[in-house]
Formats: structure tokens, C-alpha cells, sequence
């Protein structure tokens, strides 16, 4: 019956809350009558008929005109009783107003003020009725029943903003202050925070919502922590300040992410460094499609530059950020030129003819392979797309006369045991050597850790397990890794480039580096489930470590050395580390490009060695075709290992000889 009463037409629900107003509306004022007169005198039904039925006839045009009938009973609130007041008053004095010109015996004021009252009483119980019956009826089985922490005016708001939903139900408040314990706020009460586990399970609460807007990063991270134990799934509100200025609803909620454990308090940005290499200029993001180039593309757009050229070699990746882009643009009124690029960095004469043609400036380089087991087993491409692709670039930039190149680099890069670090690095040792041959370019790097929500991060291969039922898959359980949001390392790396010179590599602050095996755990509490250990045998997720890949490192670094110095960015660090003169430097990359064009891995194992004197591979050569004997002349790897240096060997920087050629 609630379901089908639900669906019928607007109009129609209007006419049948106005029928059962005219109906009750004449049983109020002859109530009204017996207590006027102590009692029901001879002859009333009949002698007051026509008095009864003008109260409803006087009562639905007042309620129509003062829009009673536009109220939706499901979200009616407190502000209805001013309504109901003046519908009441109105057609109470009409009514009497009526009665005195028509009857030539007129009843004294009383009975009317007594039905004044009866009425107010009458609409404000009907309607609030109406809607406890609605959503008993029709919603109530389906709520979530929510605990909401936090009983301030956030706290307040977000329980008088869900009440009419048919999404969450809130059954009680809980707060760390004692003197709102014990209080009732909208009818609901409060209970002392420390008490939230007990109450979890004698309400059957299964979600938290976290009203505490005012609280700082890691006031918040504390709680949250405290919280993770309880297995509930957590959900933030939006700041009160927002709510205020019409920026978000109280039932904009969303749950907690990982992010919120790992992020940091937000330091204000640099405003003069963001713009000091694009307002106003033209420029190129390579990898644009990846996940820190169309970051960097987002943030860039808000700095409002005159041209943005987005370089891409995946079409569906290129073709997403653009449309998004252009979107933003329009939201945000933002007007410049947006060129979308298919192409491949290692393309130099397309790239300084783009650069030319559209008078780039500034080039933030992020494409790259990072992901390391993939490049491991793919080292020929890594070397060419992660190095390669650097040195074109870099010489197509600096035949354009492009002022600023940044590249973004990785803490894989500091004493690298896989290839991936390994090219990257190599990537820094060109740039560099660039810097110091002198060019209208300034060259510069930035490198810093993970981020949370890349293609490549475990955060969301971690969701997806969850999601399944898990297993989660770890690799170790010591692994441990630095984080940093993708937006915040976005913009530290457009301000790290405005501090270039020349050849500095910049190293950005990514706090404490965190336990894989801790953010797994975190994570599957905050889904509101429990791991599976022998501790915890009702867990539900599990976690399986399946051992370290080829090339992983257990810690990862960002300093090679110690040689470092602050910036006037509190975030941002140059370090000076070792180099190669180009001279040499091109000797070998013309060696290593001879190497991989032969597939001859032996001796590019060999030459990554010297060149990048860190690299100490962790593991036996592991590309596909080498180590299944798929390449022409080659029996396997195991035939080729008198060629490789011992694993950990480091060549002296200044001693590395002139390598002859290497025949397959």
C-alpha cells in the first residue's frame, strides 16, 4: 500500500492529504465547541453544520495559497510548524469572520481560539505522523543504521540531513567531550566515544560517520587508527564551512580511504614558484595520459598557461585526459589552446618540430615504464622508453631553445637493484650531463616515491581484493614503501621546477615510509571487515605473501648520498650526487643502444652496471625471449653469465673504460 500510495502522481497525493484535511478539520472545531461549552449542547451537530463545514471550506484555500499542500511529507522538518501557525491563524480568523457576518447569533471568541490551537496541533501531528508511518513503512528495513561521532554542529547537521533519506539510520551519537554525554540531540542520544565498541554490537551499527571536520591530519589519522580495530566502515563529512557557502550537502559523506591514513597536513603552496614556469606559457606533458601527467595536466589548467600540448603514445589514455580536460576548462570559464599529441617520445624529430611549431617553454616528462616486474622482464623496452626516450627528448628540447625541462624520476632510481630504477637513473645521468654542456635549456629531476592511486600502486590492486572476497597478495611482510597523494606531488614537482639551474636533482619530503602489510590491514578494517589470522580465525580477508619479485627491494631511498641541501620550500631538497661527462656518458649509451638492438642482455647488464655504478640486480636476467633461449644464437642465459658482472659489483665513476663492441 506505502509503495503504491509512493507512486502515485504529485497531484494526485496533494488531493488526497486535502481531503483528509477538509474531513478532520470540521471534527476539530466541533471539539472545539464542546469545550467552550463544557459539554455537547442540544441541538449542535445540527445547528452548527454549516459553521463546521466552512472551516473546511475557509482552511484549504489558506493551506493551498501558504503552500502546505507543496511540503513533501517524507522531508518534511521543525520549519513546517511556522507554516502550520499561519495557516491556522488565517483560516481561523477567516472563519470566524464569516461566522460573525453570516450568523445574527455569533459565538464569543473562545471556541475559535480553541480551535487555533487544536489546528496548529492538528497539522504539525498529522504531517510528522505521515512521515514516521512512510518511512517505517517503506524504508526502514532498508537503512544502514549509522553511529555518528562527533555531536558538535556538524554532528547536528549531518543527523537532521540524513533523517529523511532512505539511506542511512542515525541510532546515536558518540563524543569524546563528557559534557555532551548523557544529552539528546534531535531525540537521539549521546554515549562517550570509548563506548562505541559495546554499542556497535548491542545496536547492530555497522557504519560510523565521522562528523569532526575541524580536526587536523593527524588528529585525525589518531582516531581513524583507533577506530580501524573495530572493524565498522568509516565515512567522512564534508567541513561545515563548505556546507555554509553551498560548496557541499551534509549528505555528501564518503568513506574513508587509505589516503586519509597516509596523507599529511596540506602545506600551502608556493604560488609564485607554481606559476613561475607556466602562467602564461606553453606547455608539454609528456606521458600526459599516465597517472602524474594528467595530475600535472589538472594542476597546470588552474595556472593558466596559453598553450598545453599533451603527448601521449596510448590513444585511449591520451583521449580520456583530453576530454576530462576540456571539461574542466569549460567549469572552470578557463580559455587556452589544448593539443592532443598521439606519439612516442623517442620520436625526436616530431617532438622538437612540436616544440617549435608551438613555442614550447616549459616540458614536464613523466612517461615512462615504472612498473617494476613488468620492465624486469622487459628490460630492452624499459631501457629504451625510460633512457632513450629521455635523451631524444632532452636534445629535441634543447634544439627548440625550450627554457625548463623537468623530469619526473622515482626512488627506485637510488641504488637500484632492478632495471626499471636502473633506467631511470640512467634518464638523471643524461639530463645532468646535458646541464653541464651548456644549453638554453635549464635541465633539472625531481624524485620522490609512491603515489597513492596510481596505475602501478598496490592501493588499488589492494580495493579490488577486497571487493572479490580477497585474498590480499602481499610479497613480504617487512616491504615497506614511501606515499604521497598524487595531486600533492604533482604540484611539488611544478614548484620544484621553478627552483631548477641546472642539472639538480630535487627530493621531495614523503614523510615516514609506511608497511605494506600495516596499509593492507588498515585497509580491510576500513572496508569493515577483519583479517583472517590464527589471532582472528573469524576473519574474513586474508593476506598471502607470495614472495619478492624479480628485482624488488624490500626498503626503497631517495638519496644516493648525503650531500643535501634545503630549498626555500619547506618539502622540496636538492641533492648533489655523482656524474657522467657527456663524452663518456654518449660512448656507452651508443654501446648500450648497439647491445640492446642485438637483444644481447648479457652485455647490457654488463654496460647498465657501469653506467649506473648503484645497480646491483637482486636477480638472474628474466626477460622472456632470453631465458626461454628464444633469441637467434642465444643458447639462454646460463651461457652468457661469464659475461655478467658479479651481482653488487660497483665500477669506480672516473675509471670506467671505453667498452669495445660486444658481439652476440
Amino acid at each position: 500500500m506505502t509503495t503504491r500510495f509512493l507512486d502515485l502522481p504529485r497531484f494526485h497525493k496533494q488531493l488526497v492529504a486535502a481531503s483528509f484535511d477538509f474531513a478532520c478539520l470540521p471534527v476539530l472545531l466541533y471539539f472545539s465547541l464542546i469545550l467552550h461549552f463544557d459539554g455537547i449542547p442540544y441541538g449542535m451537530f445540527s445547528n452548527y453544520a454549516m459553521l463546521a463545514l466552512g472551516a473546511g471550506l475557509t482552511a484549504l484555500p489558506v493551506f493551498v495559497r501558504l503552500g502546505m499542500y507543496r511540503a513533501v511529507i517524507r522531508y518534511i522538518r521543525s520549519e513546517i510548524a511556522i507554516a502550520a501557525v499561519n495557516c491556522a491563524t488565517l483560516a481561523s480568523v477567516l472563519l470566524a469572520a464569516l461566522h460573525m457576518v453570516t450568523d445574527p447569533h455569533p459565538l464569543s471568541v473562545t471556541p475559535f481560539l480553541i480551535f487555533w490551537a487544536s489546528s496548529i496541533l492538528y497539522i504539525l501531528a498529522s504531517r510528522f505522523a505521515a512521515r514516521r508511518w512512510l518511512h517505517s513503512r517503506g524504508h526502514l528495513n532498508e537503512k544502514v543504521r549509522v553511529a555518528i561521532y562527533g555531536a558538535g554542529e556538524a554532528g547536528s547537521l549531518l543527523a537532521r540531513a540524513i533523517m529523511p533519506g532512505n539511506e542511512y539510520e542515525a541510532v546515536l551519537f558518540v563524543d569524546d567531550n563528557p559534557q555532551r554525554v548523557n544529552t539528546t540531540i534531535g531525540g537521539i542520544r549521546v554515549y562517550p566515544a570509548s563506548a562505541l565498541e559495546h554499542l556497535a554490537k548491542r545496536f547492530q551499527i555497522t557504519t560510523v560517520l565521522l562528523a569532526m571536520p575541524s580536526l587536523t591530519r593527524p588528529q585525525q589519522r589518531t582516531l581513524l587508527d583507533s577506530l580501524a580495530r573495530l572493524s565498522l566502515i568509516i565515512k567522512v563529512t564534508p567541513p561545515v564551512s563548505s556546507i555554509v557557502t553551498g560548496k557541499a550537502k551534509v549528505q555528501d559523506v564518503r568513506q574513508i580511504q587509505i589516503e586519509d591514513l597516509l596523507s599529511r597536513d596540506v602545506v600551502a603552496p608556493d604560488e609564485a614558484l607554481l606559476s613561475y614556469c607556466v602562467r602564461g606559457k606553453s606547455i608539454m606533458v609528456s606521458g600526459a595520459g599516465g597517472s602524474i601527467g594528467s595530475e600535472l595536466c589538472r594542476q597546470i589548467i588552474h595556472l593558466q598557461p596559453s598553450r598545453l600540448l599533451l603527448v601521449d603514445s596510448s590513444e585511449y589514455a591520451l583521449y580520456t585526459i583530453e576530454q576530462e580536460l576540456r571539461e574542466m576548462m569549460t567549469r572552470y570559464g578557463v580559455q587556452f589552446d589544448l593539443v592532443a599529441c598521439l606519439g612516442s617520445v623517442l620520436e625526436k624529430e616530431k617532438c622538437k618540430r612540436l616544440m617549435t611549431t608551438f613555442g614550447v617553454e616549459t616540458v614536464y616528462h613523466a612517461a615512462a615504464y615504472k612498473h617494476v616486474p613488468l620492465v624486469e622482464h622487459n628490460p630492452i623496452e624499459g631501457i629504451r622508453n625510460n633512457a632513450f626516450g629521455t635523451l631524444s627528448l632532452a636534445e629535441a628540447a634543447a634544439a627548440a631553445n625550450v627554457k625548463y625541462f623537468v623530469l619526473i624520476s622515482t626512488d627506485k632510481a637510488v641504488r637500484p637493484t632492478n632495471m626499471m630504477g636502473a633506467t631511470k637513473r640512467l634518464a638523471e645521468l643524461i639530463l645532468q650531463a646535458f646541464a653541464r654542456r651548456g644549453s638554453g635549456t635549464r635541465f633539472c629531476m625531481v624524485r620522490f616515491g609512491n603515489v597513492l592511486g596510481s596505475s602501478g600502486s598496490v592501493v588499488p590492486l589492494f580495493r579490488k581484493q577486497i571487493a572479490a572476497g580477497g585474498p590480499l597478495t602481499l610479497t613480504h611482510p617487512d616491504i615497506t614503501r614511501y606515499f604521497m597523494t598524487i595531486p600533492e606531488a604533482a604540484q611539488l614537482v611544478i614548484q620544484a621546477g621553478a627552483m631548477g639551474k641546472g642539472g639538480d636533482v630535487f627530493v621531495l619530503d614523503m614523510g615516514k615510509p609506511v608497511r605494506i602489510a600495516d596499509l593492507a590491514e588498515r585497509m580491510v578494517h576500513l572496508s569493515g571487515q577483519m583479517v583472517r589470522t590464527e589471532a582472528t580465525p573469524n576473519g574474513t580477508i586474508e593476506i598471502h605473501y607470495i614472495g619478492l619479485r624479480p628485482g624488488e627491494k624490500l626498503y626503497e631511498e631517495l638519496l644516493i648520498g648525503n650531500n643535501v641541501t634545503h630549498t626555500e620550500h619547506p618539502l622540496i631538497q636538492r641533492a648533489r650526487e655523482a656524474e657522467l661527462e657527456w663524452p663518456l656518458l654518449n660512448q656507452m649509451l651508443q654501446q648500450l643502444e648497439d647491445a640492446c638492438a642485438r637483444f644481447d642482455h648479457s652485455a647490457i647488464r654488463l654496460l647498465m652496471q657501469k653506467l649506473v655504478r648503484e645497480y646491483a640486480p637482486s636477480s638472474d636476467i628474466v626477460d622472456h625471449l632470453w631465458s626461454q633461449g628464444g633469441l637467434p644464437g642465444q643458447p639462454g642465459v646460463q651461457a652468457d653469465a661469464e659475461h655478467a658482472l658479479p651481482q653488487g659489483t660497483v665500477v669506480p665513476l672516473l675509471q670506467v673504460p671505453a667498452l669495445s663492441k660486444m658481439t652476440a
